[in-house]
């Protein structure tokens, strides 16, 4: 939805990460009007507290631009603490937050973090020195360049050009809100030429995504290696169009293919409930010292299990 007026809803985000600077300066702080997208880059350090954080929210942006009436952000610790909320519930802002799997709620902060990013490095490589010493021109500089949704640059349409009355403002506001529109269903119409409703039945087999979830283990891969979509499963049960437990943007349509069942490996288990390992190859040998001794090792292959589970065991113990 397009806001009805300048600086009634904005999104911020930090850029972290940044090169120390000797004012201690290593992130910034970016705040973006949704409407004129005109931004305010204010350096910070990532261990601010949430007080210096507040200070600088009403010196560098209420001063300037009054209280919005809506900040839409990630979720970052610091904005969905219990001190964030009340004090923007104390004037009346609400708060949006983008979901873990639909971060395009805040593409526009992403966006200006790019944009930010490759201007910071331009300056730093060309003219040498700290970035922070450039990023107020940074924020001049992009503030006063043409935006192509906007038709002309931020700094125009938060101020006008040459004549700043209030019927000339207002009208140019309309005039911004009208292109906004227009750009935000034409970038509708990109998205929706590539998405496709994809609806499931039951007993239909489905890959399930996984690669949101850090930190999940699978195939012995961690992290950004790990296998994106697991599977197939069954669906069992249609709950409604969109699903309560896995979203159909999470879900592939499987193809059936005989080369993708793996059979179970059965286990042998004994009578009296033990299961036992069977060694069937020595990989490699050492000797392990310790203070007093010297303890012989084997790394050993043990039946139905990769190279990879081999373990090392005592020498002594194995030949028994």
């Amino acid at each position: 939805m397009v806001p009805e007026w300048k600086w009634d809803c904005i999104t911020m985000d930090f850029v972290s990460g940044l090169l120390l600077m000797p004012k201690k300066k290593d992130a910034v702080w970016v705040v973006v009007d949704r409407l004129t997208k005109l931004a305010h880059f204010i350096p910070v350090r990532t261990d601010y507290s949430l007080e210096k954080l507040a200070d600088l929210y009403v010196s560098k942006i209420v001063r300037l631009h009054r209280v919005p009436l809506s900040i839409i952000s990630d979720r970052d610790l610091r904005f969905t603490s219990r001190f964030w909320k009340k004090l923007q519930e104390a004037p009346g802002t609400k708060l949006n937050f983008s979901t873990a799997f639909h971060l395009q709620i805040d593409g526009q902060s992403e966006r200006v973090i790019q944009i930010l990013e490759d201007m910071l490095r331009c300056c730093v490589l060309e003219f040498q020195g700290s970035w922070e010493k450039y990023l107020p021109l940074v924020e001049f500089a992009y503030s006063n360049s043409y935006h192509s949704s906007l038709k002309m640059a931020p700094y125009e349409a938060l101020y006008g050009r040459k004549c700043r009355t209030p019927l000339k403002t207002e009208e140019k506001v309309k005039v911004i809100r009208g292109f906004l529109k227009a750009a935000s269903n034409r970038q509708k119409s990109y998205t929706n030429l590539k998405r496709k409703e994809i609806e499931f039945q039951i007993d239909d087999k489905v890959f399930l995504k996984v690669s949101p979830w850090k930190k999940v283990l699978r195939f012995g891969r961690k992290g950004k290696l790990s296998p994106c979509f697991i599977g197939p499963y069954e669906v069992i049960e249609r709950i409604g169009p969109i699903h309560d437990v896995f979203h159909l943007s999470m879900l592939h349509r499987y193809r059936s293919d005989p080369s993708h069942v793996i059979s179970p490996i059965e286990v042998e288990i004994c009578s009296d409930m033990i299961y036992g390992e069977e060694p069937i190859k020595i990989l490699d040998r050492e000797v392990k010292q310790l203070r007093n001794k010297s303890v012989a090792l084997v790394k050993v292959l043990f039946l139905k299990h990769g190279v990879e589970e081999a373990t090392w065991e005592p020498d002594e113990a194995m030949r028994e």
